[in-house]
């Protein structure tokens, strides 16, 4: 059998967990591999050195497992993580760590401004997120407002049961879309229950349908 390369090897162990998670690689003093998920993305590269703080620090500096929340201080987002220290003659070679969104923490609304002021809108009356114009308008059924975070951090704000990211600049809200159709090479368009249509791009077609079970 050919020689197997550490890269494809951890592709494959990567497709054994959910879309959800992303791993990260690394030896003592940097990351070696990295695979991002649909659901969150650290921007970790090869070569870019472990942070101060980060799970995969402590495990290898404690030599033990490490499990815990990260907040957005570190790489921009939230995250919980597990790391795993791997060893080799007793030693300390580096380790793996997998990646998953944080959950939403405490609060269930998001306040957005419109022209008369700021509105708290419930998490079960947001129909969808669009990206544009450097801003992120959030819909609902009756009316349109704007925040300052970015679609990625809504990504991780939002609670993952209803919201999903279906195109760069769109996450919508499950419990609101009325009939999905057919579009060309192998997207969609949702129909959404306040009369509007949101895209599926053909890079989150396969994760949308799986999510919804089509």
């Amino acid at each position: 059998m050919q020689s197997i390369t550490l890269s494809s090897l951890l592709d494959v162990i990567g497709e054994l967990f959910s879309d959800e998670i992303s791993i990260a690689v690394s030896n003592t003093k940097e990351y070696i591999y990295y695979r991002p998920s649909k659901r969150i993305d650290l921007k970790i590269k090869p070569g870019d050195p472990l942070k101060k703080g980060t799970i995969a620090y402590k495990a290898i500096a404690t030599e033990q497992k490490v499990s815990e929340f990260i907040n957005r201080d570190l790489f921009g987002v939230p995250y919980h993580g597990m790391a795993v220290p791997f060893l080799h003659n007793g030693e300390v070679e580096g380790c793996v760590t997998a990646i998953s969104p944080a959950l939403t923490e405490g609060k269930s609304v998001v306040t957005v401004k419109t022209l008369d002021g700021w509105n708290p809108i419930p998490f079960s009356k947001v129909v969808f997120l669009e990206a544009k114009e450097k801003k992120t308008h959030v819909y609902t059924d009756v009316y349109c407002g704007s925040h300052k975070y970015s679609l990625q951090e809504f990504e991780y704000l939002l609670p993952k049961d209803s919201f999903i990211r279906c195109h760069r600049s769109f996450i919508v809200n499950v419990n609101h879309i009325k009939e999905i159709f057919p579009d060309s090479h192998s997207t969609f368009l949702l129909a959404m229950d306040n009369g509007e249509q949101v895209p599926v791009s053909q890079s989150y077609s396969s994760y949308f349908r799986k999510l919804l079970g089509f």
